[in-house]
């Protein structure tokens, strides 16, 4: 049987260590299901134990998306090692992305870019960015879940992210939860171990 690979992408501030528990649940219900979670490229506040994949220092409307430009060779390099590693260079469509807030903006920026036209983007709590490349691949599947109480990252950044995939032609998803804040409950965890077995299958 073909092995499937979730590639987990932390927040800001955080590690990849902080996803394995997300990780390791889905593996408990998805046959064959390995699991990456790297450390983003760049230290966060000069800390040794916390990372980022772009600065959100004096971050704006007007310089966040330059900001994901410049994080993608690394970005790309990160995504690279780990398929090389796993054997899956050559089996994107066997591999999700799955993203937490700065994590699943990433994640969306490598598939609407055309980079990484992956099985699949699961988005926690996160937003688009990146404007939808013309002819992109609409092959990835998408499904957005985002907490009503986060005041993080508006809920409302998804409601936008769902409208602009849909229109571009993606199959996307968007599940909110009330009263959850910018996190992860056991509903998402749920819904995305259901996600994962209907496109990569059990």
């Amino acid at each position: 049987m073909m092995k499937k690979l979730v590639i987990m992408l932390h927040g800001v501030g955080s590690y990849g260590a902080d996803l394995e528990s997300i990780a390791r649940y889905w593996q408990k219900g998805v046959t064959d299901l390995e699991f990456a979670s790297p450390n983003a490229p760049f230290h966060f506040m000069n800390s040794p134990d916390a990372f980022q994949w772009f600065s959100i220092s004096e971050i704006n409307q007007e310089n966040r998306f330059q900001r994901i430009v410049e994080a993608r060779v690394a970005f790309d390099q990160t995504i690279t090692t780990i398929l090389q590693q796993h054997q899956m260079q050559n089996h994107l469509d066997q591999v999700v992305f799955c993203g937490f807030s700065q994590g699943a903006i990433m994640a969306l920026d490598a598939v609407v870019s055309g980079r990484w036209p992956v099985a699949g983007v699961i988005g926690l709590s996160g937003r688009l960015v990146t404007p939808i490349l013309d002819g992109v691949s609409k092959s990835t599947q998408i499904l957005l879940m985002h907490g009503e109480a986060d005041t993080v990252i508006s809920v409302q950044e998804s409601h936008l992210a769902r409208e602009q995939l849909s229109l571009a032609g993606f199959n996307v998803h968007l599940e909110t939860f009330a009263g959850l804040p910018h996190a992860v409950n056991q509903q998402e965890l749920e819904r995305g171990e259901m996600f994962l077995k209907t496109i990569l299958g059990t």
